[in-house]
């Protein structure tokens, strides 16, 4: 009997958001490999926790952990700013959470977090690649208007949406968990979403599906 190949689910932006992580968790199959999609850090309430967690994930072969513009801002600020509480870092939530202490023990960790992972006919990585097709970290409708599918179908967050969105050879998983949307994970395998409602839903104003739909500040 042939045994099952494994799947892999790609998360969307978890920013802090520890206990929607630990319910997606709890329902995703655990022999599949996870791939969060960047920006794990940042705007949350508990960003520590969620560094913590997914960190365990990487060292236990379980899980990847690609760079987002967040993590990307939080190593050079980290990197160019060698004094304590200075002005950059102190704009970084992630920073203020952890203190300049814990933060700088996590350089070396996020000096090896990669930019793309690549599957059999699918690559995930934080937001798309510019036209010589380097990993950009902050692109959105250059890389929307004009991927031509060179690298087969591409999984980005970064971009709050309602709903999971895809759009010819672009899967786009960021459901805006901080802000009172969802937390995804997608199966390129199979095209099956699992998610789990982020936090402050009843109270954000944020929620709303028209304001995810045209992209709040990342």
């Amino acid at each position: 009997m042939a045994v099952a190949q494994a799947h892999h689910w790609i998360i969307g932006d978890v920013h802090g958001c520890h206990k929607a992580l630990v319910d997606l968790l709890s329902v995703l199959p655990f022999k599949d490999h996870l791939v969060f999609c960047g920006d794990v850090i940042n705007r949350g309430p508990a960003i520590a926790d969620c560094m913590n967690l997914v960190w365990e994930l990487v060292c236990a072969g379980r899980a990847t952990w690609l760079r987002g513009n967040h993590e990307q801002a939080l190593l050079q600020a980290l990197e160019q700013s060698p004094a304590s509480g200075h002005d950059d870092l102190l704009t970084i939530d992630t920073y203020r959470q952890l203190g300049d202490g814990l933060a700088r023990q996590w350089l070396q960790r996020l000096r090896q977090l990669p930019e793309v992972f690549q599957g059999d006919g699918w690559v995930a990585t934080h937001a798309g690649f510019d036209v010589s097709g380097r990993p950009d970290l902050h692109i959105r409708e250059p890389f929307w208007d004009h991927y031509d599918g060179r690298y087969g179908r591409v999984v980005v967050g970064h971009t709050p949406r309602p709903a999971v969105e895809c759009q010819d050879n672009i899967v786009m998983i960021d459901t805006g968990a901080v802000y009172g949307g969802l937390l995804s994970a997608f199966c390129p395998e199979t095209d099956a979403v699992v998610q789990v409602q982020g936090p402050r839903a009843s109270s954000t104003t944020l929620a709303h599906p028209q304001e995810l739909a045209t992209g709040l500040p990342c």
